[in-house]
């Protein structure tokens, strides 16, 4: 029996501790380690290099789709599932792009999560019925051109960490890029979401879920 080897990315120790049970009861599943933010996140799974790697789409730090993006350069062999209680057209767009192959609400994990992982550990994408309804919604939308994704996903991220509270230095470091196109995301962010203040930008963070409150 061939081992699979899984990471857990949750900002609740419960999760963890609850996902962790519920995998490590099924033969050969091996959790081989947990973070709790973003940043952990990435350095973990580029430590350990699991074949399956859960992660919360909320993590502080650094969101689900950007960990996703980040592990999938270095290792592009990670399958990766994102684990979420937001069910949100815009967000399963994002994690897509990323490259995730897999997502999952939480409040379906007790029905989905064993099929999830273990479609992933053969390298097949898994997608609950809803969600395929939800990728032709937004395939349609794209097509018929409804704006329904106002922001780009790096955009998305920098409204997160500016919700943070992180300073373009910091933001600078958490994505790789430079501070001058740090500020560039911020400006055109602040552009097409007709905002003034920094203020502004953690309301809409919050009002959109893309940070918890």
């Amino acid at each position: 029996m061939s081992e699979t080897r899984i990471l857990i990315a949750d900002d609740h120790a419960v999760v963890r501790s609850g996902l962790r049970a519920l995998l490590e009861a099924q033969p050969g599943w091996t959790v081989v380690a947990e973070a709790c933010d973003g940043r952990e996140a990435v350095a973990k799974t580029l430590e350990t290099a699991p074949d399956v790697a859960i992660i919360d789409y909320s993590l502080p730090q650094l969101n689900g789709a950007e960990v996703t993006r980040q592990i999938l350069v270095r290792l592009p062999s990670v399958e990766v599932l994102i684990f979420t209680m937001h069910d949100s057209d815009s967000l399963l767009a994002d994690i897509l792009a990323a490259g995730a192959r897999a997502y999952l609400l939480k409040s379906d994990a007790n029905q989905y999560l064993i099929a999830a992982v273990a479609s992933l550990a053969e390298h097949k994408p898994f997608f609950t019925g809803k969600v395929s309804e939800q990728l032709l919604d937004s395939y349609l939308s794209a097509h018929q051109g409804r704006p329904d994704g106002l922001l780009s996903a790096r955009e998305r991220m920098v409204v997160q960490l500016i919700a943070e509270g992180k300073s373009n230095k910091e933001m600078s470091e958490a994505l790789g890029l430079s501070i001058k196109t740090i500020e560039s995301h911020r400006a055109s962010l602040m552009r097409k979401l007709k905002l003034k203040s920094t203020a502004a930008i953690v309301r809409y963070a919050i009002r959109n879920r893309l940070v918890e409150p």
